[in-house]
C-alpha cells in the first residue's frame, strides 16, 4: 500500500517528466517504465474527457 506522501510524489514525477519530454522530445529517450507511465497517465485522462462529455 502506498502512502499519501507517495502517491504525491509520484504524480509529481510523472508531470515532470512529461512536461521536459515535451519540450524536449525526450520521449524515446525515456525508460520505458516512465513511458509506460506516461501512456497510461494519458490513456486515464483521455477516458477522463471522454466520460465527461456524454
Amino acid at each position: 500500500m502506498t502512502t499519501t506522501r507517495q502517491k504525491k510524489a509520484a504524480k509529481s514525477n510523472i508531470k515532470k517528466a512529461a512536461a521536459a519530454a515535451k519540450s524536449k522530445r525526450t520521449i524515446s529517450h525515456l525508460p520505458k517504465k516512465t513511458r509506460t507511465a506516461l501512456g497510461k497517465e494519458g490513456a486515464k485522462a483521455a477516458r477522463r474527457k471522454k466520460r465527461s462529455h456524454k
